[in-house]
């Protein structure tokens, strides 16, 4: 097994299986003067390095980033990037109704302009969004869902 395998911590961990900490982690245990921030505390394990993490996302997601790829041509494709899960993460808070300050905090963006490159909501966001604020479709009972059902306009 590879030295540097990556320990995944899923959000809703029971509390007895490492409930905070870093999210990726070596095999290994912290050499001695490790940051405090860069350990488990349930483990004693060190963070898994940027760019370490990158690599591994990268060559084990290959396949499901082509979903239409044949696995002989593993090498030759690309999988999904710790950053494009940033920007998948920003754009589903977005589509979610997230507030603009919500998101700057959380992407630790300056300005809005910076963060229009990540959030992108999809046209279908967009409609809902549009669909539930609409006061007049509102009054006639038609909703996102059922705009198409009912042919509401």
């Amino acid at each position: 097994m590879d030295s540097l395998a990556v320990r995944y911590r899923p959000a809703a961990a029971p509390p007895d299986r490492r409930p905070r900490g870093p999210l990726f982690l070596t095999d290994r245990k912290a050499p001695a003067g490790t940051p405090t921030l860069d350990v488990c505390p349930e483990t004693g394990r060190s963070r898994l390095s940027y760019r370490r993490a990158e690599e591994i996302l990268e060559e084990n997601t290959r396949l499901p980033a082509n979903p239409l790829a044949w696995p002989e041509d593993i090498e030759d494709l690309d999988g999904w990037t710790l950053h494009r899960l940033r920007h998948i993460a920003l754009t589903r808070d977005a589509e979610g109704g997230t507030s603009t300050p919500m998101l700057l905090a959380r992407s630790r963006h300056a300005s809005v302009r910076s963060l229009e490159r990540y959030a992108r909501p999809g046209v279908d966001a967009v409609a809902r969004h549009v669909a539930e604020r609409d006061p007049t479709a509102r009054r006639r009972g038609c909703t996102f869902s059922n705009v198409a059902r009912r042919g509401c306009k």
